[in-house]
């Protein structure tokens, strides 16, 4: 499945919603979305349909976690790595 992007509002929040293989290529469209908002805290990143990552987006999604955007329907695989990473 290709990497895809959907967005929708839910009150103050923007919410990408991803899905498919996110790999680091994949991963510059979704900072140039994420750059173009105001408040890190505004954005939630929706990734119940996310399939596979690799590390390098992991390790964007500890930084942006840590910029204050919200991991929504993270995988514990997900999860576990990232705690892993913050180690």
């Amino acid at each position: 499945m290709a990497f895809r992007i959907e967005a929708a509002a839910r009150g103050r929040f923007t919410v990408f919603i991803l899905s498919g293989r996110i790999e680091k290529q994949a991963m510059a469209e979704l900072r140039r979305l994420l750059e173009c908002q105001t408040d890190y805290r505004d954005i939630v990143l929706d990734l119940k349909d996310v399939s596979v990552i690799d590390r390098d987006v992991m390790r964007y999604f500890v930084r942006c976690e840590a910029d204050g955007v919200q991991l929504e329907n993270c995988a514990s695989y997900i999860r576990e790595w990232m705690a892993r990473e913050k180690d």
